[in-house]
């Protein structure tokens, strides 16, 4: 698609206006209801399903099959992602209420993480097209790795800081409890970090490991940076209101690091089919139709086994118990 500089103006301008208004709604620290919660992740969907319907209006089909298709990924990834900001709650003993503002900051933080991702990945590969090797041999890599990492329970372990945000926490002091939304306080004549900022740090920063598997996921599904700005910004933008949705199914999807195994493997291919078309190399080359279709079909069958083998489970507990 040939975006012109207004276009992506006006398209930066609308996502902060619906952030501002995110923020504003949910500013007041608060318990998030399901029915809150159901209500607003609809209300992404929805927005995200108009985005790609003026897209389809706007431009075809092909740029709105190649959106779906990476909202639909990267959607299904932050899901993945969700566990890790479960274990980052529990570790920091996040209050309930003050839940929704650590994960909108993460949010906006995760956003300008990935705008920057988006804008280096586009400037690789306008230069070097053989880093599609590199992306997809990296997917195939990160599919093999989801699926040892499923073997032995990766999403049951505890969240360990990284060395970054504990060089932070040595350099600036943290405080004992939880000051409200307060990210810094006076104490002792020192101004030191609350759990707060803490935490806020940790989404983000964890947002980066993130970012190193869904950009050149989507990348395999598009090679638009408009296209992979906008469903990157969409599939985030509803994160927080699905974490208070899915909250309490996310250890009945038991098998969702395995589908997202199975579409990152399938993208990876598809990377590297895309390559060699590139250098020369006679290969078929996976349509978006194709994509858009085995991920959706992908995701479906991966809820449906998970519930299943779920309920199972708690079939097979309540006797013992």
């Amino acid at each position: 698609m040939n975006v012109s500089l207004t276009v992506w103006l006006l398209t930066v301008a609308g996502l902060c206006v619906l952030v501002a208004a995110d923020f504003f709604i949910g500013r007041k620290p608060h318990d998030v209801s399901i029915r809150e919660a159901g209500i607003w992740t609809a209300v992404w969907v929805v927005l995200a399903c108009l985005f790609g319907v003026g897209l389809w209006v706007a431009a075809g089909g092909a740029p709105a099959g190649e959106f779906f298709a990476g909202y639909i990924t990267e959607k299904s990834l932050s899901v993945d992602n969700l566990f890790v900001f479960v274990l980052i709650m529990a570790k920091f003993a996040v209050p309930s209420e003050y839940q929704q503002r650590v994960l909108m900051v993460g949010v906006i933080v995760a956003l300008v993480l990935r705008a920057a991702f988006i804008a280096a990945g586009a400037a690789i590969i306008s230069a070097f097209s053989w880093v599609f090797y590199i992306f997809g041999a990296f997917l195939i890599w990160t599919a093999w790795k989801l699926v040892q990492d499923a073997h032995k329970g990766g999403h049951d372990e505890e969240y360990e800081e990284n060395r970054l945000l504990k060089s932070i926490e040595h350099r600036f002091g943290v405080a004992d409890r939880y000051h409200g939304t307060k990210l810094w306080i006076e104490e002792n004549g020192k101004r030191v970090m609350t759990p707060m900022l803490v935490v806020m740090l940790a989404i983000g920063s964890t947002d980066v490991l993130f970012a190193l598997d869904s950009i050149p996921a989507i990348y395999g599904l598009t090679q638009d940076p408009y296209i992979v700005f906008t469903a990157n910004a969409f599939a985030l933008m509803g994160l927080r209101q699905l974490y208070f949705l899915i909250g309490g199914l996310l250890k009945r999807l038991v098998h969702l690091s395995y589908g997202l195994s199975v579409i990152l493997g399938f993208i990876g291919v598809k990377l590297v089919l895309h390559a060699l078309h590139e250098s020369g190399v006679h290969v078929p080359e996976i349509g978006i139709p194709f994509s858009l279709g085995f991920i959706v079909l992908v995701l479906a069958v991966t809820t449906v086994t998970s519930l299943v083998a779920a309920r199972r489970q708690e079939e097979r507990a309540g006797p013992e118990g």
